[in-house]
């Protein structure tokens, strides 16, 4: 048989791994920033694109789609050459996606920080910016089966399951989640309302953790952990199961996000099954990591490559432990909400993509520039600056969690709520202090790689194009009985298709009983649509990220009920476009702040916060005093509610900029007879007319024991 000669393409691993270390030092400069103003908000630096609600969808944007994105590329587009013992199928298309991806970043940098957002956690980037990550994601996608298809190697390994799954599942997440009315160029509103668009978000957000931050990882796991190792993967057994399982069982698991709100119990109980089953088949992969070392534990303690792999694999069980459990509705009663969550995803973040990330590089440099790691001590120094800031990080956040969970739900022997929201903030300052400590020894560690790397890098030579050989697939008559899912590696279209209905089922199954039954969301006859003003300072509090720091969504807890006002209900919400429930309290929920404080009271609030509620680690928002209110689009915003069915008026968008002005000059007298002079067309008082309507639809409950003080 005629062996035939070829070239592995090293220049596009190398562009994926460069960008990987850059936008990774970027994303976590922009965390550990955020985290500061959580106990010195002045180091928002009173700028509206520093402040936290803007800084914070900076930072998990850069983390998931620069950092771990990048990573993602750089190990796929090295690893299926090799797998496939063939060149990528278009170099051309290597760069279009390369390129394409790096604008995607810079564009969603810029467009976040000037407060161009969706609102939707993990999807805050605009409609353009959506559209691009579909074209650059169907270019991977053509790149990627492309290579499959022209292979030299019949059989699929276990990695080319892993990244079919993610791509195919991560194009579905994308675009339903990404059903938007544009408005502007840069501004749109979510096509689903309340609770759906809430169902839909977190069927989209759980599973953006499950097909981009785990599923591509496992599968750069079942290559680099074997090659670092020498060894071969413990279980191809357990590696099927480990795939079809967790690709089935993912994709339900997202409702889980919204235990006890207003989304229907089913769909809840649901969420928390398929969480439970989840247990199974991410062990099963932990262990067939981790099994892969058994015998070759004296190489671990010597290679940093693998120290690395083994605490990123050890995070990856214990994350995958305890979401299920957090799923748990007596255990997520306690944790939602709080820090507890935070602590969570990064334990994940840090120690599984972060770890993984790293021993990647570690790996590949000196392969690829065809030399030794210019030092395994400051990698070992990197190792350890890496595990001690995970576990400071974390440990302070857990403590922080249950601390304000005890908090919120204390009573006095008298029935009273025993604090008031201000104190569970100040109380917990000092557990903020220590994960920003946390935090940079983890970014130091990353400093420490980079240092590593260039000097490794200026130590060896680029091997731009590196050389190979292998024989082309012959088809051959089986003469034996073959096991099903060998038949099935030889089919890559086939597993494309059977990838996509096995994750389409738990989608189908959750979303269209929740768009088609109407009982699921009861409407309530009092709730009406925002006004035009209402609907601009709605828009602006969005702008602003507000729902980084609150929530809108009361559960039925006793606490949360005496704290806040009545129970939040499905039919609140059917006319917001996006959802504002938010997923951290940070500051306290304003579902009920309508009518709570005067129009006086929210303009010096967002003016100093301190003002208002001394201890507060709210930043200000000087710039809704100065900044006229934008009124151009008004017509074009309530013709896009219309579009979605929100019930104004034919011909009302004529209308609608006289209507605001006609409420905005009513804020107007009122902040005057309180001593406040102010022009009516400021952004404050658009805002102020949102954070006065919030609630005030529904007949509420008697006024509950304390007022909801601010952060």
């Amino acid at each position: 048989m005629q062996v035939e000669k070829f070239y592995y393409d090293n220049k596009i691993v190398k562009a994926f791994g460069y960008a990987t270390v850059i936008f990774g030092i970027v994303g976590m400069l922009a965390g550990l920033w955020a985290a500061i103003q959580l106990y010195a908000p002045a180091a928002s630096l009173h700028l509206a694109p520093t402040t936290f609600g803007r800084m914070r969808p900076l930072h998990t944007n850069a983390i998931i789609f620069a950092f771990v994105g990048n990573t993602i590329f750089m190990g796929v587009y090295y690893s299926l050459q090799r797998l496939c013992k063939t060149r990528m199928y278009s170099d051309t298309l290597s760069w279009i996606h390369f390129w394409g991806w790096q604008l995607i970043i810079a564009a969603a940098a810029v467009t976040l920080l000037m407060g161009y957002t969706t609102g939707k956690e993990y999807a805050e980037l605009e409609w353009p910016i959506d559209i691009a990550i579909t074209l650059v994601w169907v270019v991977f996608g053509i790149n990627m089966f492309g290579t499959i298809i022209k292979r030299r190697e019949k059989h699929l390994y276990v990695a080319i399951w892993f990244y079919i799954g993610t791509w195919v599942t991560v194009a579905m997440l994308h675009i339903v989640n990404s059903i938007e009315i544009p408005v502007t160029f840069f501004k749109s509103y979510s096509w689903y309302a309340g609770v759906q668009d809430a169902l839909v978000q977190w069927w989209y957000g759980h599973n953006a953790v499950a097909f981009f931050l785990t599923t591509p990882i496992l599968g750069l796991m079942y290559y680099f952990l074997p090659k670092a190792a020498n060894r071969p993967i413990y279980s191809y057994r357990l590696s099927i199961i480990h795939f079809w399982s967790l690709i089935f069982l993912y994709i339900w698991a997202g409702p889980h996000h919204l235990l006890y709100t207003a989304l229907p119990d089913w769909a809840q109980s649901l969420g928390t099954v398929f969480s439970l089953m989840l247990i199974f088949p991410s062990w099963g992969g932990m262990l067939n990591g981790l099994f892969t070392l058994r015998g070759a534990w004296d190489k671990v303690r010597e290679d940093p490559v693998l120290k690395f792999m083994v605490v990123a694999i050890t995070c990856y069980g214990m994350s995958t432990l305890e979401g299920p459990l957090l799923s748990l509705k007596n255990i997520n009663a306690i944790a939602h909400y709080s820090d507890w969550i935070i602590a969570h995803v990064h334990i994940g973040g840090l120690g599984w993509n972060g770890f993984m990330a790293f021993a990647i590089m570690y790996y590949l440099v000196p392969k690829m520039w065809n030399t030794d790691l210019y030092s395994r001590k400051l990698a070992t120094n990197h190792f350890w600056l890496g595990t001690i800031g995970i576990i400071l990080y974390a440990v302070p956040l857990y403590w922080a969690g249950f601390t304000q969970s005890l908090m919120w739900k204390n009573f006095t022997p008298e029935g009273q709520l025993k604090f008031q929201f201000l104190e569970t903030v100040t109380n917990i300052v000092p557990m903020y202090i220590a994960r920003s400590v946390g935090g940079t020894l983890y970014l130091t560690g990353a400093f420490l790689m980079a240092y590593n790397l260039i000097k490794t890098i200026r130590k060896g030579s680029f091997i731009a194009n590196e050389a190979a050989e292998a024989a082309p697939i012959v088809k051959k008559q089986v003469t034996g009985k073959e096991h099903w899912h060998r038949r099935l590696e030889g089919k890559p279209l086939a597993m494309l298709v059977i990838s996509l209905i096995v994750v389409m089922i738990g989608g189908i199954l959750e979303l269209v009983p929740t768009f088609l039954v109407k009982s699921n969301i009861p409407t309530i006859a009092s709730v009406k649509p925002y006004t035009p003003l209402e609907l601009q300072g709605r828009d602006i509090y969005v702008r602003e990220g507000c729902y980084t720091c609150h929530s809108q969504m009361i559960r039925p807890f006793r606490d949360e009920v005496a704290r806040y006002g009545e129970y939040s209900k499905a039919g609140e919400f059917v006319y917001d476009h996006p959802f504002q429930w938010g997923s951290k309290r940070t500051g306290p929920d304003l579902a009920r702040i309508g009518g709570k404080y005067s129009d006086s009271w929210h303009y010096n609030h967002m003016d100093d916060p301190s003002s208002m509620s001394p201890g507060s680690i709210m930043p200000s928002y000087p710039w809704l005093l100065d900044n006229a209110l934008d009124t151009s689009n008004t017509a074009a915003k309530i013709r896009a509610m219309q579009t979605m069915g929100v019930p104004y008026a034919k011909g009302y968008d004529k209308i609608a900029n006289a209507e605001l002005s006609k409420q905005a000059r009513a804020i107007t007298a009122r902040l005057k007879k309180d001593k406040i002079e102010t022009p009516s067309n400021r952004e404050i008082i658009a805002v102020i007319a949102y954070l006065q309507r919030m609630g005030t639809d529904i007949k509420l409950q008697p006024k509950p024991d304390e007022t909801a003080s601010n952060k």
